[in-house]
């Protein structure tokens, strides 16, 4: 009886792991004037979060941490990708409060992520 469970249970998990999504990776990353275009291997799922003073985007994807700056207008834009439990964190900080629109598009087989900043 316990031989049978156990094969039972075992055979649950291989088809699982056969049925279940394969993971989004971060690609790419291109900074650009006024915001970021972040390249993925399949669409994932973002959730845009306003933070006092900052925008930040949630990404349900898998990706390796990095930083640096953009320019929007005339004032620099920090912006960092942060690494969680989650998924990936794109926070965007500067001197003046921002906001940001995104919008995302399959391209040659890949998707495109592309984040507009805004100051208020």
């Amino acid at each position: 009886m316990f031989a049978l469970a156990l094969i039972g249970v075992l055979v649950g998990m291989m088809l699982g792991r056969l049925t279940a999504p394969d993971p989004v990776h971060l690609q790419r990353i291109e900074v650009r004037e006024g915001g970021l275009t972040l390249w993925f291997d399949h669409e994932p799922e973002v959730r845009a979060e306003a933070l006092e003073g900052a925008y930040a985007l949630m990404l349900g994807a898998d990706g390796q941490n990095a930083k640096g700056q953009l320019t929007l207008g005339t004032a620099p834009v920090s912006w960092k990708v942060l690494r969680s439990t989650h998924g990936v964190m794109v926070r965007f900080v500067a001197a003046r409060p921002l906001h940001g629109d995104w919008h995302g598009a399959a391209e040659d087989g890949r998707w495109r992520l592309e984040v507009s900043l805004r100051a208020e």
